[in-house]
């Protein structure tokens, strides 16, 4: 699998989320622009010293990401989406594809991709939307557990 956060602001999300990368056997795409430098120590702390084992690649923008991966496989999610992740036709080349901490997807991603935008179900009407780690998580290992199977 593929996980692809776009415009990752919050260092300890990112350093979370490449080390469950590892762990699940995923690859990290990162697009930028970020909202901390590659090399911040949090980054690191959260991603130990796994970091190192981690396959991550780097975009200039989401237009380089699309423009690199337009053939490929996706699945886009946000609190946006009517059909659940559970819906999500994994496959292990599979791009999961979130947004950024404060905004999630961009409206044109969104609006793009349609019929491909899946959301993790809350079952409070209190709660807007997960942590970004845990929403990455939740999917990774939905994924995981379908290919598995």
């Amino acid at each position: 699998m593929n996980i692809v956060l776009i415009e990752p602001e919050i260092p300890n999300n990112t350093g979370n989320i490449g080390r469950l990368c590892l762990a699940a056997g995923a690859k990290l795409h990162l697009v930028k622009p970020f909202g901390f430098e590659i090399s911040d120590s949090r980054l690191k702390r959260a991603g130990l010293d796994y970091w190192q084992h981690l396959e991550v690649f780097e975009y200039d923008s989401v237009d380089d990401f699309f423009e690199q991966h337009r053939d490929k496989q996706m699945a886009f999610l946000s609190s946006h989406g009517a059909k659940s992740y559970w819906d999500v036709p994994f496959d292990k080349d599979i791009f999961l594809v979130f947004g950024k901490e404060s905004k999630g997807l961009s409206k044109e991603i969104i609006s793009a991709h349609s019929n491909e935008i899946y959301k993790i179900p809350l079952q409070s009407d209190k709660v807007r939307s997960l942590n970004l780690a845990n929403a990455v998580a939740i999917v990774a290992y939905e994924g995981l557990r379908q290919l598995n199977s």
